[in-house]
Order: structure tokens, then sequence, then C-alpha cells
């Protein structure tokens, strides 16, 4: 049996990357109408993360805001006047929503991507059992298929030898680490939709987005009222590496995601199957030893971090039984 302590505040975050547009709309929807938010038992406040970025509708101004949440940046009271935008704004988000001890008790980050990922939902812990509950209770009652993204252990020092069996070159860059927005909460979910473009609005994904945002809240609800969770199993795709795309001697793109692999997120890639087609046609084969999950395939926005796509394995974790702490 696991206990947490009841839930008094919950932030819903739209627009940390400003060209994710359902989060963005949805937020800004909910500023203007708090009520539909509003459950009896906790305070939901909602809030545009990246302001500056939204106008424009770029991913971000200076920097990624969402490897922004470090301690180093923390530190600063006043980080200084040369510092990126979204240094000054990681600062100042986490000195509202998550400053000593005062942290909010839950923060629902929404974000799309271009690709297949479908109503994907990222945990960065297999230890949190309340975040895995409400996870679980997603799966359960959304009427969705959410795959489970978890990215523990996510770190740069990453040995090479995994993705040089990939046959191509591959680095973890801990990109969905401590630093991110909803590291700063005591619980944290990112609830990340697609396939859609960069700046564009899809109904069904904005639909989609919403009741996620509910389902959640239903439970956070329960749980306060006292709802006893039974223990659970949780099917969890755990990040194993980054693969990067074949590159040139001069660091550009020598090959594309195969036609057999694009949009096959969450599909086995199997070893000998077509991972890349070069630019003068030829097929490149994954090489591994093993079966791998791909997910966050051929990325727009991850070009820039040399990403092509991110290795996972399927795992089934235990999730504890849990209550709300009575004292």
């Amino acid at each position: 049996m696991s206990t947490a302590r009841v839930v008094r505040r919950v932030a819903v975050f739209g627009g940390t990357h400003g060209n994710e547009m359902s989060g963005v709309y949805l937020v800004k929807r909910w500023l203007q109408n708090q009520e539909a938010i509003t459950r009896p038992s906790f305070l939901t406040v909602p809030c545009i993360a990246n302001p500056r970025a939204v106008e424009r509708c770029r991913r971000y101004i200076d920097v990624d805001l969402n490897r922004q949440f470090t301690q180093e940046h923390f530190s600063m009271d006043f980080p200084p006047s040369t510092a990126p935008y979204e240094v000054h704004r990681a600062v100042e988000l986490n000195k509202k929503f998550g400053a000593k001890g005062e942290a909010f008790d839950v923060i629902i980050d929404l974000h799309n991507t271009t690709s297949n990922m479908g109503n994907c939902l990222i945990i960065g812990s297999s230890m949190d059992s309340f975040t895995l509950q409400m996870v679980k209770y997603l799966v359960q009652r959304s009427g969705l298929v959410c795959p489970v993204f978890l990215t523990e252990n996510t770190v740069p020092q990453l040995e090479m030898a995994d993705s040089k069996r990939l046959g191509v070159h591959g680095i973890n860059n801990g990109h969905y680490g401590p630093s991110c927005l909803r590291s700063v909460s005591r619980h944290g979910l990112c609830l990340e939709l697609g396939a859609q473009p960069q700046g564009v609005l899809l109904a069904d994904i904005y639909l989609r987005h919403e009741r996620l945002v509910h389902t959640c809240l239903d439970f956070i609800h329960k749980f306060n009222q006292g709802e006893v969770f039974p223990p659970e199993t949780l099917e969890v795709y755990r990040i194993l590496h980054v693969v990067d795309y074949p590159r040139n001697n001069d660091n550009d793109l020598s090959a594309m995601v195969h036609p057999e692999l694009q949009d096959k997120d969450w599909h086995p890639l199997k070893p000998g199957d077509p991972m890349f087609l070069t630019l003068d046609g030829e097929t490149i084969k994954y090489e591994g030893d093993s079966t791998v999950y791909p997910a966050f395939i051929n990325e727009a926005a991850y070009y820039e971090k040399g990403i092509a796509f991110w290795a996972t394995q399927k795992e089934t974790l235990n999730v504890t039984e849990l209550q709300v702490k009575t004292k």
C-alpha cells in the first residue's frame, strides 16, 4: 500500500512549445473559463508556459524552455540580462509553481508531436505510485489507446555501444530528464498527442487532449475523496537510447526514415528491418541484437537535436495500491 498527501493545487500548461497548438488553445479557453477545469477538492490553474513563443507561433525564442528547469538556473534569483529568455521564464515559473517546498502537487503539460505517437502519456519515474495510478486510470477510463513513454534514467552519459550496434550514430541527450517543466511539481505528467503539424490546430487531437485532462482531474478528485486504487500492472515503453540520422562528413543528413518505418511509432523494429533510406535510394537495415519499439519517429523538432527516433523496450510495471494519506 502506498499513500500520497492530498492534492491541493494542479497546474495545466500549454504552450511550453509555442507552436504546439492544441495545448495552447485549450489553456487559452480555460483562462477565460476556469470553471471548466474546476473540481471541488483542489485548485486548478491553467498557464501558458512560453507566451512569447506562442505569440510568434515558434517552438521557442532562444532555447528550448522544456530543458531549462535545472538547479543551476534556479540558484539564480535573477538571471543575467544576457541569459536566454527561456532561462528567465523557467526561473519565473519555478518561483510560482515549484519553489522551496511550495511546489504544486501536480503538473499536466500539454504537447503535440509531428510523429504518429497517438495519445502518448510521458512519465519520468517507475516509483511514483500516484502518477502511475493516474496513468493507469487514463488507460482504463479515457476510452483512448494511450501508450506510456517512460523516461527514467535518461542520462547524457549513455554508452555509445548501444547506438553503434544500430549501424548509425546515436547519442542520448537527456531531453526528457529532470530539466523539463513537469519536474518542478511533486507529480508530473506530459500528454503528448500526434500526429499534428507544427502551428496547426486539429479538432480531433484538441478533443482528445481535452478528454485526457478531464480524466486526470476526475482521478485526482476521486483520490482526494478517499477512493482506494487497487494494485495494477502497467505496460510502458522505456527509453533505451536515441538514434540519429546517418550523416556525411559535413554532418549533414545522408539518409531519411525508411518508408516502411515512417509512422510506425510503437511498432516492433526487428533486426534486419528497413530503418533508413539513403538519398541515393539504398536501404539501411536495423542491425541490433534485439527488437526495439521506436517512438518520436521523424519528429520535426528533433532534426536540430540529432534524433531520428527514440529506441524503447516494452516493460510491465507493478503499480502498488494507492490511497490518500490521512495524517
